[in-house]
């Protein structure tokens, strides 16, 4: 029979694996945001290629992930931290899977457009910067679920508001004599959205490392602070 201090030695070497994965995939994300960047910004294929690559390597570590957790919480029993930690697994790697898919879909409006621009050139500076800002606060989120830095994970929030602030002046640009057509405007609204919502899931895995850490409660899936 299995003494229980091997059971914890084995569970501990197992969510070690667990978390590594985690931090590799929010790099993988943040990755997938540079090239899908690179493709928007300068019509090039082989960056919108390659976020297809990542967002299908995002997937298929999300589902190994998933799987795994799976298995330690029914033959594991984990308790307390560790349990709290798998917990946060599934939402932090289902948290990588949507920034990925999210940099595919700028990478895909960016071929679909080519060999033209998919934004218009006056719109390029605030993507250039939508895209630093977005790719800045996955790195930030890796780096906090790597040393599991619960202070790190809440200082985020600002760049998150820069994002914000840079979404609300797109918007501006579609109102302020926009004069590409409707089609344009609408690929445009679509593609600060992605940008958005990307920065919103590095956000939430940092907020997953201060429910790891602290034990704070998830409120409809994200972990909050009490």
């Amino acid at each position: 029979m299995t003494q229980p201090k091997m059971t914890r030695l084995y569970l501990a070497d197992d969510l070690g694996m667990v978390h590594d994965s985690l931090v590799t995939m929010t790099g993988t994300a943040s990755e997938a945001m540079r090239a899908a960047t690179i493709a928007l910004l300068n019509q090039d294929l082989e960056a919108a290629r390659r976020t297809a690559v990542l967002d299908q390597k995002l997937e298929d570590d999300r589902l190994a992930i998933e799987r795994r957790t799976f298995q330690l919480l029914a033959l594991q029993q984990p308790v307390a931290g560790d349990l709290r930690m798998l917990i946060a697994a599934i939402k932090i790697s289902a948290d990588c899977g949507r920034m990925g898919a999210l940099a595919h879909h700028i990478g895909t409006t960016a071929s679909r457009a080519y060999p033209a621009p998919a934004i218009p050139d006056e719109l390029s500076r605030i993507f250039r910067r939508m895209g630093d800002v977005a790719s800045r606060i996955a790195d930030g989120a890796r780096v906090t679920l790597h040393t599991s830095d619960a202070q790190d994970a809440a200082r985020l929030e600002v760049d998150d508001d820069a994002m914000d602030g840079l979404l609300r002046a797109l918007f501006r640009a579609l109102v302020d004599d926009w004069s590409h057509g409707v089609e344009t405007a609408v690929n445009v609204a679509l593609l600060g959205r992605y940008y958005e919502r990307f920065a919103d899931h590095a956000v939430a895995i940092a907020q997953a490392v201060i429910f790891i850490v602290a034990g704070t409660k998830l409120n409809n899936g994200a972990p909050t602070v009490e």
